[in-house]
């Protein structure tokens, strides 16, 4: 049971940077991106065989973050003059272009077969003094995570609360199993530690920058780009920082991705980045620890429909497996939907911050 909620620990920790990406350039500045996976698999293939050529695996994660950033250099510089929905429909094509590249280019990304046999990090036995430096990193860790949901619950707590609450005991669960497993200690608890530190950086950065007036150009492009432009802004460049810095961030999710995982190019399909819409939707677009949240929620229905004793109810709709998946999507469409209707913001949003309908 540790090490499962370890893995779903990983997994929503992974997918929340990927989405903090997203959020970024649609949330906080507007910009329609229905291409994202394609930076995470930029970022995945990158580090992968980076690291089996030797390169120090840091220094591979921010080569592909980088490559994903000039990536969102190249898309930005191209499109962003598009109005929202033909940037929609070019950045899904770009996606779909990566991963036919490296479904096809073996020479490269070794083609349908994916790059196996890489290294990933932490993978060594800490004695036991490394061992209780590693709780101690994590309980820091959680500790801030735990204060700054405190800070937003106690703004508005009718609005708040459940998504607060439902935050607060999953970090507390993370923190109770992640010290467990560091304390027995495998790669997979090493990880864990990586993912959470890394996303709890770029959540701080994130928030640092969205609050700064770069922040506040950005969010005014979101409002009305005219409004900037007649203040002397330069919107086109505002637009493209926003777009190469969520591709980045989304880069350094892929290496994540590839270490939890695995790298096929199949498993960059669009889904992915729908995945990381539904997760800012549900979370609140344009507020970072709403995305957070968001995934947690999603991780957590996930876990929860494929668990033997939710299958129960699949048995008594008499589904087979095929059907369970299907109905399992379903359920996450219905849910979505209810949301736009009832509480569009997301759990966690601001309906000031709110870019739909527009």
């Amino acid at each position: 049971m540790v090490n499962y909620f370890v893995f779903l620990t990983i997994s929503a920790a992974t997918y929340a940077l990927f989405s903090l990406g997203l959020n970024l350039q649609w949330g906080v500045t507007g910009l329609i991106n229905f291409g994202h996976v394609a930076f995470m698999a930029i970022g995945a293939y990158a580090t992968v065989l980076l690291s089996l050529q030797g390169v120090p695996i840091a220094i591979a994660v921010l080569i592909g973050g980088g490559l994903a950033a000039l990536l969102g250099l190249l898309i930005g510089l191209s499109t962003l003059r598009l109005r929202e929905d033909y940037l929609g429909i070019v950045t899904i094509g770009v996606s779909e272009l990566v991963r036919l590249v490296a479904k096809n280019e073996a020479w490269l990304t070794k083609g349908t077969f994916g790059v196996q046999g890489y290294p990933v990090p932490f993978d060594f036995k800490p004695d036991y003094p490394t061992r209780i430096l590693f709780i101690v990193w994590l309980t820091a860790i959680c500790g801030v995570a735990l204060w700054q949901l405190w800070l937003w619950m106690r703004v508005k707590i009718s609005a708040r609360l459940a998504g607060g609450a439902i935050a607060s005991l999953f970090v507390l669960t993370v923190y109770i199993c992640g010290a467990l497993s560091l304390y027995t200690y495998d790669a997979r608890a090493g990880l864990m530690l990586l993912t959470l530190t890394t996303l709890a950086v770029v959540y701080v950065g994130l928030e640092k920058l969205v609050h700064s007036p770069w922040g506040r150009v950005l969010k005014a492009i979101r409002e009305d780009e005219e409004v900037p432009k007649a203040l002397g802004k330069n919107v086109f460049w505002y637009k493209l920082q926003a777009f190469m810095l969520g591709g980045a961030i989304a880069g350094i999710s892929g290496a994540f991705y590839a270490w939890q995982f695995s790298v096929f190019p199949d498993n960059f399909e669009p889904l992915i980045t729908f995945n990381a819409w539904i997760i800012v939707m549900l979370g609140g677009a344009g507020n970072n620890l709403g995305t957070i949240v968001g995934a947690i929620v999603f991780w957590g229905y996930n876990s929860i429909t494929r668990d033997e004793s939710f299958k129960v109810v699949f048995r008594a709709l008499h589904l087979d497996d095929t059907q369970q998946g299907a109905f399992r999507v379903m359920i996450i469409g219905l849910v979505l939907m209810l949301i736009m209707v009832l509480r569009p913001q997301g759990i966690l949003g601001n309906k000031a911050e709110l870019t739909l309908g527009k």
